[in-house]
């Protein structure tokens, strides 16, 4: 079903159709906007650039969250999709990384509120992957990744399936409230 999560009555939608499905046990907030950003220093973002990002990026997880939060069966995982640039704090991406840094904070929020009730609320935090909306990423910054890597290779999308399958199933059932960044080794615990 196609969603616009930024627009309430469109995931108000989503709710209503996942209602009439049964009880839902995952929920992975996905959805990004990336591709445009980079390039500007913080004093030359134009605020509806900024908040655009700070609606898709941050606002549409809790929306959704929210929104299906009640539909939600015991036990239930939720994985919300930040970004190791928040972690890294990468030059000339102040809002992309004040946004997906809203991400993480909202998902320990979001841990502390949902743990005793069955449902573990965890975040992943992708590197530079190699994708549509990162095509326009300039190259310095895929350099930047490529030379401080730990596996040097280009980050793909399948690299991110195998973390958040696991976040999603039992093995995962006494973690909550953790950020993993999954980069090959550009940021380091």
């Amino acid at each position: 079903m196609r969603c616009d999560v930024v627009n309430h009555a469109s995931v108000d939608a989503l709710a209503a159709a996942v209602r009439d499905l049964g009880p839902l046990y995952g929920l992975v907030n996905n959805a990004a906007l990336a591709n445009g950003v980079g390039g500007k220093e913080f004093q030359d973002i134009d605020i509806e650039v900024w908040d655009r990002l700070m609606t898709v990026n941050a606002r549409s997880p809790w929306l959704v969250s929210k929104a299906l939060y009640p539909l939600f069966a015991a036990p239930g995982r939720i994985v919300n999709i930040a970004s190791d640039a928040a972690l890294y704090g990468s030059e000339r991406l102040a809002h992309y990384i004040a946004s997906k840094g809203a991400v993480i904070a909202l998902t320990r929020a979001m841990a502390r509120e949902l743990g005793d009730r069955g449902i573990t609320v965890n975040a992943v935090a992708p590197g530079l992957t190699e994708c549509e909306a990162t095509e326009t990423v300039p190259a310095e910054r895929h350099g930047l990744y490529r030379v401080n890597r730990a596996i040097s290779r280009p980050q793909q999308p399948d690299d991110l399936t195998g973390i958040v399958s696991f976040l999603l199933g039992e093995e995962s059932r006494y973690l909550t409230g953790q950020v993993i960044a999954v980069n090959g080794g550009f940021t380091m615990n």
